[in-house]
């Protein structure tokens, strides 16, 4: 989930991106500069108002870290090159993942309903999950209302008010969904794009009526563990991020005083299988670089995970395509990345690699109201 442009919009998902090197000469430059780039655009995010950004680039050279700024703004600790952080919706990657897999074993088809697996769940006010399929789910073509949008659930998760007084709740799948039913799709499956969290809480309560386990369970078994993603964990209902960390803060739009909050303690079951993760941009870099390397999906599967549908363009003119839980986006110099963005309360993160896996970038602001992520993808992969 985000909250960046009103809970996870087309802004911020226009910013998240997916790709491989235009040419040998530009995948060259971020070695030459020494990603001085990339650290300056770190440094300008925090000019602009954000506490602190944690980073790191992986490519055929090696490994760096970057950090600006701060995670702590009442002791002035700095960040941290190890900070774990809430991913919010880059979770959505990972549950698709599992889905493919579970394509790949015969298990499921990405053309099965809703309904097949879900009987009852999504319906209401024109929604209709016998005529929605997974596929449609997955790449947000299904036109299921955004739970995040419902005007009730952002007064009582995102408003200033609303989320110190019960950020601490607990939201289960089912009442998500229920929220997204009381209103009427946004359009007919398959007709148009628009971005939905509650297509991936559904998401989530497939993989476990497929599997009998829970989603968080599957992501575990079958892409943390083997990759060996130690700083990553799905916290379910516990409100704490496990350290290292920096703290999280926001500045809720609606508060007249514009008072900074520190909101790192959350129940993250108000984002479920949208964006409930938690990782390291160490972890976050492994994950896009071994998916886009072809070590989680068969190449049937991982073809169709990068078949995008057009989705709005960006302010800047950016060429954006949506797959399945995977975006594309072609950057200034002609560098094309994979990968999502995340938002969450305090929390903006973005984790780009190129088409082979070879050249990743992870990275996380501790604030949720400044800072431009598509800045410092570009400083590291077109860098001036």
């Amino acid at each position: 989930m985000s909250v960046r442009t009103g809970l996870v919009g087309v802004a911020a998902v226009v910013s998240v991106t997916a790709g491989a090197f235009a040419s040998p000469a530009l995948a060259d430059a971020p070695h030459r500069t020494g990603h001085r780039a990339t650290q300056r655009a770190l440094d300008a995010a925090v000019a602009a108002g954000v506490p602190g950004v944690t980073g790191r680039a992986t490519d055929k050279y090696g490994t760096w870290k970057g950090t600006s700024g701060v995670g702590d703004l009442r002791t002035g600790a700095p960040r941290g090159e190890r900070d774990r952080y809430r991913v919010g919706s880059i979770t959505k990657t990972f549950v698709a993942t599992v889905l493919l897999q579970l394509e790949a074993e015969g298990r499921i088809d990405l053309d099965d309903t809703v309904d097949h697996w879900l009987p009852g769940v999504v319906t209401g006010h024109g929604h209709d999950g016998r005529k929605i399929t997974l596929r449609q789910v997955l790449n947000h073509t299904s036109g299921i209302y955004n739970v995040t949008a419902d005007k009730g659930f952002q007064q009582t998760v995102f408003a200033r008010d609303g989320f110190l007084k019960h950020r601490y709740d607990t939201w289960t799948p089912d009442e998500l969904v229920r929220i997204a039913m009381s209103h009427k799709p946004d359009f007919a499956p398959g007709t148009s794009w628009n971005y939905s969290n509650t297509n991936y809480v559904l998401a989530g309560m497939v993989v476990q009526k497929v599997t009998g386990h829970s989603y968080a369970d599957e992501i575990r078994r079958r892409v943390i563990e083997p990759l060996h993603l130690r700083a990553t964990s799905l916290p379910g209902t516990t409100v704490t991020v496990p350290r290292p960390a920096s703290r999280a803060y926001s500045k809720f739009p609606d508060d007249p005083d514009k008072k900074t909050y520190d909101v790192t303690e959350l129940n993250p079951s108000l984002a479920s299988s949208a964006g409930e993760m938690i990782s390291d941009s160490a972890d976050l870099n492994r994950f896009y670089s071994a998916l886009l390397g072809g070590r989680l999906l068969p190449a049937a599967q991982l073809a169709e995970m990068k078949t995008t549908v057009p989705v709005p363009l960006g302010e800047d003119g950016s060429e954006v395509g949506y797959g399945l839980a995977l975006m594309s986006q072609k950057l200034s110099c002609g560098t094309v990345v994979w990968g999502h963005s995340g938002g969450i309360h305090g929390s903006s993160s973005d984790a780009v690699t190129t088409s082979d896996g070879r050249h990743s970038l992870a990275f996380n602001f501790n604030g949720d109201w400044a800072g431009d992520s598509q800045a410092v993808m570009e400083a590291e992969y077109c860098p001036k």
